[in-house]
């Protein structure tokens, strides 16, 4: 958890210099995890695959057994 708001704030919330409103943040973090992070980033500590790649193979192979 950790490493994940570490990413979070170097690749989402340092690069904007002031949000302008509570809404713009919780668009712009909404925007991060659901659009970047779940869907493309790659994490090494799982095999190098998407958080969505984990699930999608747990999940199938909790279906096959």
């Amino acid at each position: 958890m950790e490493s994940f708001h570490a990413s979070l704030k170097k690749e989402c919330v340092y690069p904007v210099p002031v949000f302008e409103n509570y809404e713009t943040v919780a668009a712009v973090l909404f925007e991060y995890v659901h659009a970047f992070y779940y869907w493309k980033r790659i994490v090494s500590s799982v095999v190098y695959q998407t958080p969505l790649q984990v699930e999608i193979g747990t999940i199938t192979s909790q279906m096959a057994a």
